[in-house]
């Protein structure tokens, strides 16, 4: 079993870190889930879960699932002697984005964020905006750099998406293979064989 924080920000696509989140419980992770408050309503809107009914909807899917208060900073993920295989910040917004590339942890999803890239741990962040200007570009090329993986949910057309469902599996199973899990949410390129 490994464990993974996974962060919803307030931008638009937060299906994919549901989709995420689903995925790992089911393998039987342990996942702790940090969503902004802005992040809650995005994700409300978009999906129609409340935080209460999307953990919920979660514990169905198995394995273990902790969820945080955005400004809880007393939480076991704040500390570098909690020990995490990852997290994956999904969707991420350019203004969480701006904070973790300046280092600044003003709530608990910075600061998780903040402890994986001190602790040399995998951090992906998922990017939603478009288009992006220098800044964000610039800001992106900082976390790289610190050593932070850059997985904007840019979906391929190769394997003959048919619905929504399939382009966000897509992108969900593109972050589980940067995490190194075995999956099969999408057909991959064989040459067009």
């Amino acid at each position: 079993m490994s464990r993974y924080i996974v962060g919803i920000t307030g931008a638009s696509g937060s299906i994919y870190g549901i989709r995420l989140a689903e995925e790992l419980l089911k393998k039987g992770d342990e996942v702790h889930l940090i969503m902004t408050d802005n992040g809650r309503m995005v994700t409300a809107h978009e999906t129609g879960y409340a935080a209460d009914t999307l953990t919920a909807h979660l514990k169905e899917y198995g394995g273990k699932l902790r969820s945080y208060d955005i400004n809880d900073l007393f939480a076991p993920v704040a500390s570098g002697s909690f020990k995490v295989d990852g997290m994956i910040v999904v969707p991420c917004s350019m203004a969480a984005l701006a904070r973790i590339a300046t280092g600044i942890s003003g709530n608990l999803l910075e600061r998780a964020a903040d402890v994986c890239m001190k602790e040399r741990r995998r951090l992906i962040l998922v990017p939603r905006e478009t288009p992006l200007n220098s800044i964000h570009l610039g800001n992106m090329l900082a976390l790289s750099q610190a050593g932070a993986v850059i997985l904007p949910p840019m979906p391929a057309f190769y394997h003959g998406p048919q619905s929504i469902s399939d382009v966000v599996d897509f992108i969900v199973g593109k972050i589980l293979d940067n995490l190194g899990i075995e999956n099969d949410l999408y057909k991959r390129w064989n040459g067009g064989l």
